[in-house]
């Protein structure tokens, strides 16, 4: 089982939304959909433990049914604990964590299915690259710092970084940054080089270096406006304002015409820079050794994204990466047949190789 904070505003669609649908994940999982809030167990303090109460608030005395409650590992500090009467509801377990925070334990099969479907956004999200790098570097060619244009270095920056989107309220409580809640104190630029050192989600300390004179130049360009953000830009009435994840958001679903998000940049440049790493190491006859190499290209991804090893590869990088590895034909699987206008050569390899595994 795993655990999400999930209280994130719905966001709107535009020609194609992408978004599982949880009913339809449940029902391709073979589970029951719940809401969360129907008739359920719950948790109580009792003693030096906990004991579980029945919709009727009854004590449960089942062995097999406190063992179910004991296998999923809902954390000792969370309150208002809710669970789900069947075993086969894709929620299986709701709560509150110590900062109030509504906390979710999905059923194993939910999320293999979510994220099958998440990952099948890839090849969509690839096709759509080229157009919106062409709407980036239009938009960086404004003199003005509209909201476009600030939004536009920030989108190629995060392309360069792959660093998380950022969230204003975590910046002011945790002291915790993203792309678009850096400050100027976390920059340093010198010439073509940009260096970027922030704390970051669960108070990781995260250090980037970028070699690129043009994106330098227009990052240089947002120190001109006042205040401690990076990136704030002029609205129509001249005044300030500060960008927002939500802006680069819009921004990407306009000049996509699909839901995606800034978590998708993620996603892909995880999953090319894995291919990339594993394509280059020597070749390895012995299922362990490429076992080990998979290890260690994880940790390196994992390094680039500022998460734990774990999270990476169940997250963000493609399985169909790591299986094609462990084979052995990933180099094979991965020759570029024909360049593709706005992708770079590792990131024509990808698509193409996600492209024969959909057939």
């Amino acid at each position: 089982m795993s655990n999400h904070t999930t209280d994130a505003p719905a966001r709107p669609a535009l020609d194609a939304d992408l978004r599982p649908d949880p009913e339809a994940v449940a029902q391709a999982a073979d589970l029951h959909y719940v809401r969360g809030d129907e008739p359920g167990y719950c948790r109580r303090p009792w003693g030096r433990g906990f004991t579980y109460l029945d919709p009727e608030g009854h004590h449960v005395k089942d062995p097999e049914l406190r063992q179910r409650f004991e296998n999923l590992v809902i954390p000792p500090a969370w309150t208002d604990v809710w669970i789900c009467i069947s075993p086969q509801g894709h929620i299986q377990a709701t709560g509150r964590d110590a900062k109030g925070r509504k906390q979710y334990i999905y059923h194993p099969r939910w999320e293999v299915e979510r994220n099958a479907l998440k990952f099948s956004r890839m090849i969509l999200f690839g096709e759509a690259l080229p157009a919106l790098r062409q709407q980036v570097d239009t938009d960086l060619r404004q003199h003005k710092l509209t909201r476009e244009k600030v939004t536009a270095v920030a989108v190629r920056l995060l392309e360069e970084t792959l660093i998380r989107i950022g969230n204003e309220e975590y910046a002011q409580r945790n002291h915790s940054y993203g792309l678009t809640t850096l400050q100027e104190k976390h920059l340093t630029l010198s010439g073509s080089h940009i260096r970027i050192e922030f704390t970051g989600k669960h108070g990781k300390r995260q250090e980037v270096d970028v070699q690129d004179r043009r994106l330098a130049r227009q990052v240089a360009r947002c120190h001109e406006l006042p205040g401690q953000e990076l990136f704030t830009y002029l609205d129509e009435d001249d005044q300030l304002r500060q960008l927002s994840s939500t802006d680069v958001n819009t921004y990407l679903r306009e000049h996509t015409h699909y839901d995606f998000t800034a978590k998708d940049f993620r996603t892909w440049g995880a999953t090319v820079l894995a291919a990339s790493i594993l394509r280059d190491m020597p070749a390895a006859e012995e299922p362990g050794a490429r076992q080990k190499q998979v290890v260690e290209m994880v940790k390196q991804v994992a390094e680039t994204l500022g998460n734990t090893p774990a999270v990476c590869r169940e997250y963000y990088i493609h399985p169909a990466v790591i299986e094609a590895h462990l084979a052995g034909t990933l180099c094979q699987d991965t020759a570029v047949a024909a360049p593709v206008e706005g992708l770079n050569e590792a990131e024509t390899a990808v698509l193409q190789f996600l492209r024969s595994r959909k057939m």
